[in-house]
C-alpha cells in the first residue's frame, strides 16, 4: 500500500516500539494474520528466529528474559499458533521471566462471533500473564507496548501479551506518533523501622539461617548476600532457582534445598530459631515443606510483600531493593556470631554427598557422579540449562554453582522441553559463551525438532541427554505409592544417528572415564551437538526414598 510520506501502519509502528524497547531478537512462526508484522520486521533491526514450534519460541523468549532481565519476545498467529504458546508463556509467568508475547487475530469485525480459527486469546492467556491487551486502534500502540514491557520487567517479572488484529495492523498510524521512552525500574528503598526490627531479630537469634531464592539473582544481590553471610557468619541454603546466590565454596553455603523429603533437616532449618528468607518465592519451594507446623520465626526480605500462607507468617517484612536491604542489615547487625553450628551443618551435608558419590563403580553411569564431574568440566562462567525430570533433582543436589546466572532451571512451572530451545536463546544472547543443556530422554524428545533451528542459526550448544528409557521421577512416585508403574516406559531412537540426521555432531558416553574428554570436545565444537549418556537410576539412594 502506498502511504503518505512518513506514514506507517500499526504493525510497522509496533516494530519501531519494539526497537525502542531494545529488542534485538524475536522468536516465532509467521501466519496469514501477521503478514504485516512479519514484513515490518524484515525492514527492522530485529533478527527474527523461525522456530519449529511456537512453544519453543516462548521458551526461547523466556530464557532470554531470565539471562538479560529484559523481556524476550515471541510471536505467533491466531488460533493454533497462539494456543501453542501457552505452556511457554505460563513457564515465564511462574518462573518469573520477563516475556512479551505478540499474537495475531482476525479482523475486529469477526471477533464477536464464531469464525475460522478464532478463539478468545485474551481470556485464554489472562491466567498466565501479568497483563494483556488487544490493540483496537493504531494510536494506542505506543502505550500498549510500553505498558507490556514495563509490567513484564517489573518485580516480580513475568509474561505479558499483546493481541494485534489483522485489520488494525494495516491501519495508518498518525505521523506524529512516537514510541514512549523507556524508564528504569527500581524497587524502593526499604523502610527503616522494618530494617531495625529485622536486625534486632537476627542479632538475638542463636541459629539464624538464610533461605535464598531467585529474587536475589534477579536483583543482582548475590555479592551482597555472600558478604552478609560471611561477615556475620550466617549460613545460607538456596532453592533450585537460587543456585548461584552464594558460591558453593563459601564456608557459609549449605547448598540446595527442596530436592528430597525432609532435606531441610540436613541443612539445619529444623534447628534454626530464625529463617531469613531473601528473594524467596513460594513457587520455588512451598513453605509447607519446611514449616509444616507454621511455627517457624521468619524474616522476609524481598522487593515485594510476602505472599499469604499460614505456613509463612513473617515476624517482619523488609520490603524494598534487596541489595540495599542486605547491606543495611549487615551494618546494623554488626559483629559476627559463633560459627561452629554453621560449619557442622556444612560438613554434614558434604559428607552425605560424598557418601552418595562413592557408591557404585565404573560400569554404571550414575547421574550423581555425572553432575559432580560437570563442575570440573565446565568453567565458572559457562552456562548449564536444565530440563525437567529425574535428572533435575540430581542436578539440584550435586552440581555445585559458583556464580549467579550460570544455571537455568524451570522450577516454578517445571516444564519439560525447555532446555534445547533455551540453549539456543542463551547462545544468541552471548555467542561467545559455552552453553550446555541437560535433559532426560523424555524432555529431550519434546523439543528435538529445535535441533534444526540450532543448526540453521549456528548456535553451538552441547545438548546432553541422560537416557534411561522412562519418565523417571513419575516412575519412582508410582513405585513408592502403588508398587507398580503405568505408562512411564518408552523406547528411543539412536540419538547419535538423530544428531547426524540434523547435520550436527553426535557423541555417546558409555563409561565415566570417557565423560570429560567427550564433553570437552563437544564444548569446543563450532556446531551444535548431542551427547547421549545411558544412565542408571534404580540404585539412586535419595530419589527412591521420595514419597
Amino acid at each position: 500500500m502506498i502511504r503518505p510520506s512518513g506514514a506507517v501502519n500499526a504493525a510497522a509502528f509496533l516494530v519501531s516500539c519494539l526497537e525502542n524497547e531494545g529488542v534485538r531478537v524475536a522468536f516465532g512462526i509467521p501466519g496469514e494474520e501477521n503478514l504485516e508484522l512479519m514484513d515490518a520486521l524484515h525492514d527492522s533491526s530485529i533478527r527474527f528466529i523461525l522456530t519449529r514450534h511456537e512453544e519453543s519460541a516462548a521458551f526461547m523468549a523466556d530464557v532470554q528474559g531470565r539471562l538479560t532481565g529484559r523481556a524476550g519476545v515471541c510471536l505467533a498467529t491466531l488460533g493454533p499458533g497462539a494456543t501453542n504458546l501457552v505452556t511457554g508463556i505460563a513457564d515465564a509467568f511462574l518462573d518469573r521471566a520477563p516475556l512479551v508475547a505478540i499474537t495475531a487475530q482476525a479482523n475486529l469485525s469477526k471477533v464477536h462471533r464464531e469464525a475460522h480459527q478464532i478463539v478468545d486469546i485474551l481470556r485464554m492467556l489472562a491466567p498466565v500473564t501479568k497483563w494483556n491487551a488487544r490493540v483496537e486502534a493504531a494510536d494506542t500502540v505506543s502505550e500498549i507496548v510500553r505498558k507490556a514491557f514495563k509490567l513484564a520487567e517489573a518485580e516480580k517479572p513475568g509474561a505479558t501479551h499483546i493481541e494485534l488484529p489483522e485489520d488494525v495492523a494495516g491501519e495508518e498510524t498518525p505521523a506524529d506518533q512516537k514510541p514512549l521512552p523507556r524508564e528504569a525500574i527500581r524497587s524502593p528503598s526499604p523502610d527503616r523501622a522494618s530494617l531495625e526490627k529485622a536486625a534486632a531479630l537476627i542479632r538475638h537469634a542463636n541459629h539464624p539461617i538464610v533461605l535464598a531464592g531467585n529474587g536475589v539473582i534477579r536483583n543482582g544481590a548475590s555479592e551482597a548476600l555472600t558478604k552478609f553471610a560471611e561477615d556475620l557468619q550466617i549460613p545460607v541454603v538456596h532453592t533450585f532457582m537460587g543456585k548461584g546466590t552464594i558460591p558453593w565454596t563459601s564456608p557459609m553455603s549449605l547448598l540446595t534445598i527442596g530436592v528430597v523429603p525432609r532435606d531441610y533437616e540436613l541443612a539445619g532449618l529444623h534447628e534454626s530459631d530464625l529463617i531469613v528468607c531473601v528473594g524467596f518465592d513460594f513457587v520455588e519451594y512451598d513453605p509447607r515443606s519446611w514449616n509444616p507446623q507454621g511455627d517457624r520465626r521468619i524474616v522476609h526480605v524481598d522487593s515485594l510483600p510476602a505472599e499469604i500462607s499460614r505456613h509463612y507468617v513473617p515476624a517482619v517484612e523488609v520490603v524494598g531493593e534487596i541489595r540495599e536491604s542486605l547491606e543495611v542489615l549487615r551494618t546494623r547487625i554488626g559483629a559476627p556470631r559463633e560459627s561452629a553450628w554453621a560449619h557442622r551443618n556444612r560438613e554434614r551435608i558434604l559428607q552425605q554427598l560424598a557418601a552418595e558419590l562413592a557408591a557404585g563403580g565404573e560400569k554404571v553411569l550414575k547421574p550423581q557422579r555425572i553432575m559432580s564431574d560437570l563442575r570440573d568440566i565446565l568453567a565458572p562462567d559457562d552456562l548449564l540449562i536444565s530440563d525437567v525430570g529425574a535428572h533435575k533433582l540430581v542436578l539440584g543436589r550435586f552440581f555445585r554453582t559458583l556464580k549467579p546466572n550460570t544455571v537455568v532451571i524451570s522450577n516454578g512451572l517445571s516444564t519439560m522441553g525447555i532446555a534445547v530451545p533455551g540453549g539456543i536463546a542463551a547462545k544468541l544472547v552471548d555467542p561467545s559463551r559455552r552453553v550446555m543443556t541437560l535433559s532426560g530422554d523424555g524432555g529431550f524428545l519434546m523439543s528435538l525438532h529445535e535441533l534444526e533451528t540450532a543448526k540453521r542459526e549456528g548456535t553451538a550448544t552441547v545438548n546432553v541427554v541422560l537416557r534411561d528409557g522412562a519418565l523417571g521421577s513419575i516412575r519412582w512416585k508410582q513405585m513408592a505409592k502403588f508398587g507398580r508403574t503405568t505408562g512411564t516406559d518408552f523406547g528411543n531412537p539412536d540419538l547419535v544417528a538423530v544428531a547426524h540426521a540434523f547435520g550436527i555432531r553426535g557423541f555417546r558416553v558409555e563409561r565415566h572415564s570417557e565423560l570429560a574428554s567427550v564433553l570437552e570436545e563437544a564444548l569446543e565444537s563450532k556446531v551444535p551437538s548431542v551427547v547421549d549418556i545411558p544412565v542408571e537410576y534404580r540404585d539412586n539412594p535419595f530419589v527412591t526414598s521420595r514419597t
